[in-house]
């Protein structure tokens, strides 16, 4: 599994540095079934992390096939930066998955969930997609805004208006998800139409359950304002969770990802207000 790392590189003609660090950590788990990938190559910047699940331990080969096959086909140069061929890696994937199941028993088959974010070669533009309940945030000029909406009874009922976040973060179904990697059926990524464009000070976390549910967007804020690179941000995050010390604490793992300069716009000084999530927290 991978432990703390971090990647600093420029595009060749992008006037952004991308940063990126990860964290993966046991918890108060047997094992750790959460795996991430991370890195640079002629085609962009990628980031990716998933969450295992199933029988006998078989969710971190799920997680462990989703991102080795995702990362492969991010790395692919023939493979265009589009929307369709992100939602492709993400299916191809699931399909992986789906062929290395050795039981009939749904609840000894393995799944994941997964996030990933691709950066173009550029760094001027990202594409994301996700499906199950791995999150992806972004925090541009203080404000931090989760990005994609979680494959869950749960979240679904928020959404229809029937229990309130707050009702939903102890909820008995929380943990239930409507999609997955490894599923019986097809898989629809949750894919943006379009690549959105990059802005100086961006930050990006993607992150399992285990992770955020320690936090919300003013934990997330205070954190990023004290910190001066990735890797730090993830520390004090990191920290922050652990000093919950839940005693059923999930494997908690996230990905970091810096665009330029975050210090200049996006940080906050000692006399500056915690900003308040738009949505999503």
């Amino acid at each position: 599994m991978p432990g703390p790392a971090t990647r600093a590189t420029k595009g060749p003609h992008s006037v952004f540095t991308i940063r990126i660090a990860s964290r993966s950590e046991q918890g108060a788990r047997q094992g750790n079934e959460d795996d991430l990938r991370h890195g640079s190559t002629g085609v962009g910047w990628y980031a990716v992390v998933a969450d295992g699940a199933g029988g006998h331990r078989r969710g971190a080969e799920a997680a462990h096939r989703a991102v080795a096959c995702i990362e492969s086909l991010l790395n692919d140069e023939a493979l265009s930066f589009t929307p369709a061929n992100l939602s492709y890696a993400v299916r191809s994937a699931h399909a992986l998955v789906q062929g290395h199941q050795d039981s009939d028993d749904l609840d000894a088959r393995m799944h994941c969930t997964v996030v990933v974010l691709w950066i173009e070669p550029l760094g001027n533009y990202a594409l994301w997609t996700h499906v199950g309940d791995s999150r992806l945030y972004r925090i541009r000029q203080g404000i931090a805004e989760l990005l994609t909406v979680d494959d869950s009874v749960v979240q679904r009922m928020v959404r229809a208006g029937l229990i309130s976040a707050e009702q939903a973060a102890s909820h008995p179904q929380k943990n239930q998800l409507l999609s997955a990697l490894g599923i019986d059926g097809d898989v629809h990524p949750h894919t943006v139409v379009r690549p959105v464009e990059l802005r100086d000070g961006d930050v990006f976390l993607l992150c399992t359950d285990g992770w955020w549910e320690g936090l919300d967007g003013a934990g997330l804020a205070a954190t990023l304002g004290d910190s001066r690179s990735p890797d730090e941000w993830l520390e004090r995050m990191k920290r922050h969770i652990e000093a919950r010390a839940n005693p059923k604490q999930d494997n908690y793992s996230a990905i970091a990802v810096w665009v330029g300069d975050p210090g200049e716009v996006t940080q906050f000084g000692p006399d500056d207000t915690v900003p308040r999530m738009r949505r999503g927290g």
